[in-house]
């Protein structure tokens, strides 16, 4: 794509929005030391609800930081950056393992990026968004 072409969207900067575009994440999870633990991830975000998702494994240890902040959440922070276009969205995390809320994390990460391999252990990390920076925000912030 010719980056001087101005392109429209949810960025402000054109095509497809910017959490809608394949690419990779990271996500920062507190450990219980108070260390943070950042990772790549495949991330999806539904600026309808705000809320961010992360397909992981049950004993992944991203998933046992948020289990081990207890039943509130853990505060976590999920980014992605290409150039000079970055966001970071910022919210309480929980961990989903119902079906429902497995089976549609893995629909919106099988439309973002392909379809996951399969995982018995899969569980969701659900991300209720507060805060977004960064020069591709979604709509609304």
């Amino acid at each position: 794509m010719d980056t001087a072409t101005p392109r429209t969207g949810e960025d402000g900067a054109g095509g497809p929005g910017f959490w809608e575009e394949r690419r990779i994440g990271f996500l920062g999870t507190p450990r219980p030391d108070g260390t943070v633990h950042l990772v790549p991830v495949g991330v999806t975000y539904d600026p309808a609800t705000r809320i961010a998702r992360v397909i992981s494994s049950r004993s992944s240890k991203k998933v046992r930081n948020v289990l081990a902040a207890g039943p509130a959440g853990a505060r976590v922070a999920v980014s992605q950056a290409e150039g000079r276009r970055w966001c970071t969205l910022e919210g309480t995390a929980v961990v989903r393992d119902d079906p429902e809320s497995v089976a549609d994390a893995e629909a919106r990460y099988t439309r973002r990026y392909k379809p996951p391999r399969p995982n018995p252990e899969r569980v969701v990390i659900e991300i209720v968004v507060d805060r977004a920076m960064g020069t591709a925000k979604p709509p609304g912030w």
